[in-house]
């Protein structure tokens, strides 16, 4: 019989992501025995809460992890290299948010909407990975469309809100708008160039490619969690919006799908919402991603320069569904069908 409660071991529990993979603990009822905050030496005596309860958060070492069952994570690659083997040697099953182990052929790189057989391989490495943001939002709306006949190519832009960043970045954003409203220059720490009122073509370094980091991150983890050698191009864009990034999706399949049918597929689709009346000026916007977790896809028209082409507008909150909630429902499918 599954144990009833588990341990938890959130690393990075003051950061973005780590308050609101707190946050989906909670809203979910993920059923916690007992939960560990763990961060840098900088936060630890930080106080947080569970369910109303205070709980002081703890300075992460290679021994934080005694009696936990599951660590989640979020606390850059780094650390998630450094402090996970330590967390898979104590006994716990490691949920990393970082892109430490994600292209790692031992670790299972999952979006439970997509690719949920995948989880069983976490016994290679005691390490499960979970994707970039910008990546899940997107396999999430092309699952039910690659089922249905496969995607030979796929051409992202991402818009991309800061929250991506972390904390740093919101604050820049929000102090940078009150300074320029207020005739004052717009100081930049956080990113190369001014966010405010900008857009910035780059998220991460470039690649000897011209490529960034994080563009080949969408390349190489659709490849992975889609199990099939699509081509994949992108190009990442940085955008003043706090929450929830956006996508321009080009895809071409091998059938023709009609637009009928792919709002057919994706209304029914797990974790999809079709927002799709473009009649009526209703499309999926960050505005209304932000806080929750549903995959939002509109904008859905035929392709006219080839045969089988689709064109779709994604958007999720980044923080969310992009993070912390895919986490959250990786640990769900993993004490319901595997630890025991």
């Amino acid at each position: 019989m599954a144990k009833k409660l588990w341990n938890i071991a959130m690393v990075g529990a003051t950061g973005a992501v780590g308050t609101q993979m707190i946050e989906c603990l909670e809203e979910r009822e993920f059923p916690v025995g007992k939960i560990k905050y763990l961060a840098s030496s900088r936060s630890a005596g930080e106080i947080l809460e569970f369910h109303g309860k205070p709980i002081m958060v703890e300075e992460l070492t290679h021994d934080s992890f005694d009696g936990i069952d599951i660590a989640l994570f979020s606390a850059g690659g780094e650390r998630s290299r450094e402090f996970c083997p330590s967390a898979v040697k104590a006994g716990a099953v490691c949920i990393d948010n970082s892109s430490a182990w994600r292209m790692d052929a031992d670790v299972p790189l999952v979006v439970p909407e997509v690719n949920a057989h995948a989880i069983a391989d976490y016994t290679k490495k005691g390490i499960i990975a979970n994707p970039n943001c910008s990546t899940i939002q997107m396999v999430v709306a092309l699952k039910p469309l690659h089922d249905y006949t496969q995607i030979e190519r796929i051409v992202v832009s991402t818009y991309q809100a800061v929250s991506g960043t972390g904390r740093k970045a919101i604050d820049e954003l929000r102090v940078q708008v009150g300074e320029l409203l207020n005739g004052r220059p717009a100081n930049n720490e956080v990113y190369p160039y001014q966010i405010a009122f900008n857009c910035l073509p780059q998220i991460d370094s470039f690649c000897e490619n011209g490529y960034t980091k994080e563009e080949m991150k969408m390349v190489n983890e659709t490849r992975k969690i889609m199990e099939a050698d699509i081509r994949v191009t992108a190009t990442t864009v940085r955008v003043p919006v706090f929450y929830g990034h956006s996508e321009s999706i080009n895809i071409e399949t091998e059938k023709e799908i009609t637009v009928e049918k792919a709002m057919e597929l994706i209304a029914a689709a797990p974790g999809c919402e079709l927002v799709d009346e473009v009649g009526e000026g209703i499309y999926p916007m960050p505005i209304d991603a932000a806080g929750q977790d549903l995959v939002q896809v509109g904008r859905i028209r035929k392709d006219e320069s080839i045969a089988n082409g689709l064109n779709l507008w994604v958007v999720a909150d980044n923080i969310r569904k992009g993070a912390a909630t895919n986490a959250v429902q990786i640990a769900e499918i993993l004490i319901r069908d595997y630890l025991k």
